[in-house]
Order: C-alpha cells, then structure tokens, then sequence
C-alpha cells in the first residue's frame, strides 16, 4: 500500500510520511487467528481431560518391584449397573499370580475382608476359558478379563458401586504362562499390578497338592471334599491323612517348582508387580500393610476364617519321612526339612 508524502512551508523544508491506516479487512484476520488459536487449545485441554476420566497415572508410593514407579487408576463404567456416588471413586486393577496350594485362597479372603477390595477367585479354573485365553487377550472382549476389571463380574467377592481395587486369582498353569506374552502386554496397556504369591517351603506345598488331591476322591469330611476349612475339628481330620512323597524325583520335582516361580518372573519382569511370600503373611504382620500400600488402598486389620491344616513339623505330616530326609539332606534344600513358621 502507498504511503502519504506531505509537504509544509514554501520551501517543502518540512517533510511528514503518514502511514496509511490499516485495513479493517487486515484486522479481522488477526482477531480470527487469534480465536482460532485460543480455540484449538481449549479443544485440547478438554480433549486430554476427556482422555484421563477413565483411567489416569499416579506416582506409586511403595516398591513395586519394577522397573515402572507409576500406577494407574481408573474410573470404570459398567454395562450392568451404576456406580452412583462411587462413580467418581478410583480402581486399581490387580491379579494375584500364583500356584495351586501356595496359600492364595487365603490370602485372597484376607484381601476381601477389605471394604474396598474385590478380587474375584480362579476366573481361569474354567477350562473353556483357560483354552481361549489367548484370543480373549488379543480381541480384549467383555466375556473375561474385561469384565473383571468394568466390575462386571459378579461373584460373591464384588463390592461393585465402591470397589477400590478389582482382580482375581490366576494360576501359572492356567494358560498364563503359555500366554505370556499377550497377557503382558494386556496388563502394561490396562495398567493391571500383579501381585505374586508363592511358598519358601515348595516341600509343604508338595504337602499339600498331594493331601488335597487325596480327598477329591476320599471325601474325608463327611462324604464332601473341602480344599480349605473353617474350624480346627476339620483341619485335624484332613490333616490326619499322611501322602508319600517320591523320593526318587523329589529334588527334580523341587528344582521344577523353584524353575517356574523364576520364570513367572522373568515374563513379568516388564510389569509393575510386588513378590509376597507365604511364610512372611503368617509371621510378618506388616506383609499385608505393604500389599494394601501397593494397591494403594487404606490400610485396615485384614482377617480370614481359614484355618491353616498342615500346622507344625513336617514330619509329622509325610508318610516316608525317613526316605524324604535322607534324600534332601547335604543337598541346598535340606533346608526345607526344617520349620519354616
């Protein structure tokens, strides 16, 4: 745009430029700019809040045990009810990884004695579902895992409308392994903590696989077989059965338990996890404060009605004690021959 020369006095020694003024046109551009700037970073603000409803990242309070330090907290919605008031409370999402007999249906009635905590049983025991593990994973349809952790699934466990914390119980060898790859990549996308149960002493856990798969078919409280009791009485009457154990594969069998625990880990060395031992839970009262901490949820007196069946030393509860002690003493797991609690 041209631009105004003015000029003053007879001898034009004055000399004005004068800028033009500015097109309205050019203003309105600018004003428009500037909105349409102003507009996209609202639209982003709202678009990440929008985001972050169902599940957000918080720094972890405890060691995890893992490589990651944050957790993640989500806001479930579920296809069968509504959460009401609760629908504005957190969840963590959790899965107690385990073996058969380690005392995981222990602990998990001690962590639903929590208010807040709904862990769910062996989702897994079910052998159509164990077999399409793999496709559940991968296509993240409702009819398992999804469910579990939208609060859809009802067991006598769900807390539903307030659930802080939302899992259940899968064992190693319920396709967990097998699948591990999947099933990684499924709890480090959802945000899924596992929890790892396992036994010091794999020789009362052998202990007690074989005593339990006795009374599947002996039945030796009154016609009904019980894997876990609630009276003394019955734990005495299971405990009066006394297995033989195979001395000749016993440490084999041993190296294979202590080989799948490392394993376990090994595959979920990615995810954010924690180790508990079943010995610590019995002698360390602090064990459960460190697993409510991990879950991030208040830290209350847990307790459970299960009685412990096979108490005391563990020769008084195998058969061919002298066979299974000659075989472990002098290796490294002679020290499973001692009490461990």
């Amino acid at each position: 745009m041209a631009e105004f020369i003015c000029l003053f006095g007879k001898d034009s020694a004055s000399i004005v430029i004068k800028q033009p003024k500015k097109s309205p046109l050019f203003l309105r551009m600018i004003v428009l700019v500037f909105a349409m700037v102003c507009g996209l970073y609202i639209c982003s603000v709202c678009l990440k809040q929008f985001s972050l409803q169902s599940s957000q990242l918080v720094p972890n309070p405890v060691d995890s045990h893992s490589s990651h330090v944050i957790t993640r907290i989500h806001y479930p919605k579920p296809q069968t009810f509504n959460r009401a008031e609760c629908g504005h409370n957190p969840v963590r999402f959790f899965a107690i990884l385990s073996m058969q007999r380690s005392g995981s249906g222990w602990f998990e009635t001690l962590l639903n004695s929590h208010d807040n905590v709904s862990s769910n049983g062996e989702i897994f025991s079910v052998m159509d579902r164990r077999k399409n593990v793999s496709s559940i994973v991968e296509t993240l349809d409702r009819e398992t895992l999804d469910r579990v952790y939208n609060l859809d699934w009802f067991t006598s466990a769900s807390k539903n409308e307030c659930s802080a914390a939302i899992g259940f119980k899968w064992m190693l060898n319920q396709g967990l392994l097998a699948n591990h790859v999947e099933i990684v990549d499924y709890f480090n996308r959802r945000g899924v903590s596992a929890i790892f149960l396992f036994r010091r002493n794999p020789l009362r856990r052998m202990v007690s696989l074989l005593a339990n798969s006795y009374d599947r078919y002996a039945k030796l409280l009154n016609g009904t077989h019980k894997s876990h009791v609630h009276s003394p009485e019955e734990a005495d009457a299971l405990s009066r059965y006394k297995p033989v154990i195979n001395s000749t594969s016993l440490i084999h069998d041993l190296q294979e338990t202590e080989s799948l625990a490392a394993k376990a880990l090994e595959y979920f060395n990615t995810t954010r996890h924690m180790v508990v031992l079943y010995e610590d839970l019995i002698t360390n009262p602090t064990k459960l404060k460190q697993v409510q901490e991990f879950l991030s949820i208040p830290v209350k007196d847990l307790s459970s009605r299960q009685v412990k069946i096979h108490r005391g030393d563990l020769s008084d509860h195998i058969k061919n004690w002298e066979d299974v002690n000659k075989t472990l003493n002098g290796t490294e797991y002679e020290k499973f021959l001692r009490a461990d609690y």
